[in-house]
């Protein structure tokens, strides 16, 4: 999949995503302060939430288990997201402060007029929440935007995301769509991460797979870079203790670095997969290897035997493997014990 001037998908850099979501609690002040904060980590874009309340979500919606933990028990969703809401304009003064900083804007559209929204800004790429992994005509709508989709999972059985995709047939058709493994708790347990679900997904369907990441902490990430995630999404705050339902859930800022770096740091680890001598081991390959080397004095025609042989350090000799070709052969010259053999000490006729 392309965003822009990158390539997502095996054999590419890992794309870091740092969602901000609604961590700016609702002031622009602080989103831009995120976006300033995110620029230096080496993540590649920041991502917004984009939604009208009034089409998100009913009066009488309780809080999530983890939004009430990590809000409290009073008021309702309603009441919560209000108070994230960013206007049209907020929208507009944060994607210019992106391309002055030199990081890609994203967003997650929750409904209709907000994706109509991001399409007339001109995004990248569109995200598509867990939340709307099952809510077909919207992802019907988004395919005719023809812009790419990166789309999470969380909550979903693959029968479910079967039918996503199929909504989402011209992006995928036309090589513009990424599924993420998600587990949509906050923050998620490690054994309900289910990182082999990647594998399954991009077996399933063709297309990059890659790991939004809900848990503390930077360790389940870099598992899923290694395990082959083409993109990585991270909640980021400038404070994991500041009020609001996604902060316990979040990096800090140096916390987002050290992922940006861990993730950089496993992919020169992963290599490229061709089998062979690495720089860093080339020098050894002498002293560490084996040589066959005369197990005993050996006098100048003696037809060798297995017996008579041995192999030892130091390499450059002939090799281990050639065990089987010497025995049988006949000594040319007197062999001290522990003196190398070379080729042409043996008689190879017949």
């Amino acid at each position: 999949m392309r965003l822009i001037d990158r390539t997502i998908g095996p054999g590419q850099a890992c794309f870091v995503i740092a969602e901000v979501g609604v961590n700016h609690n609702g002031s622009l002040e602080l989103a831009h302060r995120l976006i300033d904060a995110v620029r230096g980590t080496g993540a590649d874009a920041v991502k917004f939430q984009s939604f009208r309340t009034d089409a998100l979500v009913t009066g009488a919606a309780a809080k999530a288990d983890y939004q009430r933990h990590n809000t409290g028990v009073g008021g309702t969703q309603r009441a919560m997201l209000e108070a994230l809401e960013l206007s049209v304009e907020a929208h507009a003064e944060l994607m210019a402060h992106c391309a002055q900083a030199g990081i890609l804007f994203l967003s997650t559209p929750y409904d209709e007029e907000s994706l109509r929204l991001l399409d007339r800004l001109d995004v990248a790429a569109i995200k598509v929440a867990s939340t709307d992994t099952t809510n077909l005509p919207f992802l019907r709508t988004i395919d005719r935007v023809g812009r790419p989709v990166i789309l999470s999972t969380g909550m979903c059985s693959l029968a479910e995301v079967a039918e996503a995709v199929d909504a989402l047939d011209a992006s995928r058709a036309g090589g513009r769509l990424c599924l993420l493994q998600c587990t949509s708790e906050y923050p998620a347990p490690v054994e309900d991460l289910n990182l082999r679900a990647m594998g399954t997904l991009g077996a399933a369907f063709g297309v990059p797979v890659g790991f939004s990441d809900h848990t503390e902490g930077t360790e389940a990430a870099l598992w899923a870079v290694a395990a082959g995630a083409a993109l990585i999404e991270k909640h980021v705050t400038l404070d994991r203790g500041m009020p609001g339902p996604d902060h316990r859930a979040s990096l800090d800022i140096d916390g987002l670095r050290a992922l940006v770096s861990g993730v950089r740091r496993v992919e020169r680890a992963l290599g490229d997969g061709v089998k062979r001598v690495m720089p860093s081991e080339a020098a050894n390959r002498e002293p560490m290897r084996k040589s066959i080397v005369a197990a005993r004095d050996l006098r100048a025609g003696q037809c060798l035997t297995a017996a008579d042989l041995a192999c030892k350090r130091p390499g450059g000799g002939l090799p281990p493997s050639w065990t089987d070709r010497l025995a049988g052969r006949t000594l040319r010259r007197a062999i001290a014990a522990d003196e190398p053999i070379r080729p042409d000490d043996v008689g190879w006729e017949g």
